[in-house]
């Protein structure tokens, strides 16, 4: 299913959740996170983009997303994270139930956080517009590979090999939701 009609962070959103709840989505999505680095909002943004909405992105729009939400991601979305993932193992009196009801809260802000990241995300994408075609196998998997190998960054660009199976699952459940 496509949507021609204006591209709206709601509708980025939606997919972003249905593509990240499609089995092996999330480790894969968190294998590519904890190992290359990978901005998984930006990774599901940019998916959204040439999926679902056929909009080609190139490396250089892929570095130019990253640059407009790494302020957001850097100083708000990964602080929430280490906090979040820090209550899992201590200081005391973590881990108790108590403190699980704080990770709990924190890990809802962490969604809420991303769920901005992809407001800023679309609003950059909002300068293209949908294509009349649809978009190919090859060009998904292609912005894929070009998320990844921008946040491995160029010197370890052969790292890619390794992560072939994370980014396939992701481009496999792709096609799925695009049947």
């Amino acid at each position: 299913m496509t949507d021609d009609g204006p591209l709206t962070a709601r509708e980025s959103w939606a997919f972003a959740l249905k593509l990240y709840a499609e089995p092996g989505v999330s480790d894969a999505c968190l294998k590519l996170q904890a190992e290359a680095g990978v901005d998984v909002m930006l990774l599901l943004v940019a998916t959204f983009a040439v999926a679902q909405r056929r909009i080609p992105l190139t490396p250089s729009d892929i570095e130019n997303m990253d640059r407009a939400c790494r302020p957001w991601r850097e100083q708000i979305v990964h602080p929430l994270r280490a906090i979040r993932t820090a209550l899992k193992l201590g200081p005391a009196p973590a881990p108790s139930v108590a403190s699980e009801q704080l990770r709990a809260q924190i890990k809802a802000g962490e969604l809420a956080a991303e769920s901005l990241e992809n407001d800023l995300l679309v609003a950059w994408l909002g300068q293209y517009a949908s294509q009349q075609r649809r978009s190919t196998r090859g060009e998904v998997s292609d912005v894929l590979h070009h998320v990844v190998r921008h946040a491995l960054g160029k010197e370890h660009h052969h790292r890619i090999d390794g992560l072939s199976p994370a980014i396939g699952a992701i481009l496999s459940a792709t096609d799925k939701l695009l049947q």
